[in-house]
């Protein structure tokens, strides 16, 4: 090992890479302890948990890369992308954790009012595009018998060798959830991939459910994003997702 490798880093959470091990570093300990609980429930691959000393957990760092980063191609293959949608699917079938999500319905409705609205008083969208997406995201916004979610399933978590996941990272958002927003964080800004994860992924993944989540997703971030020294505007990224959203209607 000759560096350490910064590999997130903001106010409330820092992840490291020493060689082979990843240190992550949590203002809230929580977080921690559903990730840890989560990997050891999962039925798909997950790091190896080496260490715990709070608030610093230790990580062996899963083979293969990453299915792919928002605001890039994907380099990986088609087999790969319904390989992420099989495990995806695999996770949802598992028996749900003792412990809910993260998402409280009502309590999302009245913050997306709250994102749009600063959306829109700080002119970061023209408010008839931020206007669409609202009424696009009703529809991910829906009561359902909750799965196994992992909360956070960005293509930056899902690790793959060839045609096959070798490891699904950052379990801190995981709980009872929606099925479909798993599948819309994973494909989101990937559009072009829906239809080889839903082949991976069988019955049940609703397309418009899964657009839906796209706008959500993006109208809630998009702040957060701001404020902790990130880029939404980027090409690919979530300002570009929700431009296209309004385009269709």
């Amino acid at each position: 090992m000759n560096e350490i490798e910064v590999v997130v880093a903001h106010s409330e959470r820092a992840t490291l890479r020493a060689g082979d091990v990843f240190l992550k570093i949590d203002s809230v300990q929580t977080r921690i302890d559903v990730e840890v609980e989560a990997m050891a429930l999962a039925p798909i691959p997950t790091p190896r948990v080496l260490w715990r000393n709070p608030p610093v957990l230790a990580l062996a760092a899963v083979p293969g890369t990453a299915l792919g980063r928002l605001g890039e191609p994907s380099n990986a293959s088609p087999a790969a992308w319904a390989a992420a949608g099989a495990a995806a699917r695999t996770l949802h079938d598992a028996p749900p954790p003792p412990w809910p999500g993260g998402r409280n319905l009502e309590e999302e409705a009245s913050r997306l009012d709250d994102e749009c609205a600063w959306l829109i008083a700080n002119d970061v969208l023209p408010a008839d595009v931020v206007k669409r997406n609202r009424r696009i995201a009703e529809d991910a916004l829906r009561p359902g018998a909750p799965v196994f979610t992992h909360g956070d399933l960005q293509i930056t978590h899902v690790f793959v060798d060839g045609d096959e996941v070798t490891g699904v990272i950052d379990w801190s958002e995981a709980g009872q959830g929606d099925p479909l927003y798993d599948l819309a964080t994973l494909t989101l800004g990937h559009e072009e991939h829906l239809a080889d994860v839903v082949a991976g992924y069988g019955d049940g993944a609703d397309l418009d459910v899964i657009r839906a989540g796209w706008s959500l997703r993006s109208l809630l971030a998009i702040r957060w994003l701001v404020e902790h020294g990130f880029d939404p505007a980027l090409p690919g990224c979530e300002v570009d997702v929700l431009m296209s959203a309004a385009s269709r209607g």
